[in-house]
């Protein structure tokens, strides 16, 4: 079996493993990770894409969720003001970063050769 083959066998296992999962989840697991998705149908298959290439992180959570009874709402607290001061710096650094990038390239690149393009034909008659 050559390389290619098998980096194709691979994609197809990670895939039909990736289904399983995904459909597992999405049928028995999905309410027990966000109750806020009991009885919404209509989402889930948007969901499938990425739960089928995801899959190792959706089993790592869906067992995470099954061994923890939840987490205290102060730690929850926590965690969405780390996630918005997060955001705060990312949104100003991610100007600063292009900004820079913008005042740094470089203007004065030497300009290309001029080539005619019908020299080598000009040789072969010849």
């Amino acid at each position: 079996m050559g390389e290619a083959a098998l980096i194709v066998t691979l994609g197809q296992a990670w895939l039909l493993a990736g289904l399983g999962v995904a459909l597992a989840f999405l049928l028995f697991g999905l309410d027990r990770i966000d109750p806020a998705a009991r009885g919404a149908y209509g989402f889930r298959p948007l969901l499938l894409p990425g739960l089928v290439l995801l899959w190792p992180l959706v089993v790592w959570r869906w067992l995470d969720a099954a061994t923890q009874t939840g987490r205290p709402p102060s730690l929850r607290r926590r965690h969405k003001r780390a996630h918005a001061v997060l955001w705060l710096i990312l949104a100003g650094l991610l100007p600063l970063v292009l900004g820079t990038a913008v005042a740094l390239r470089q203007h004065d690149l030497p300009a290309p050769a001029s080539l005619r393009i019908d020299a080598d034909t000009d040789e072969a008659e010849e």
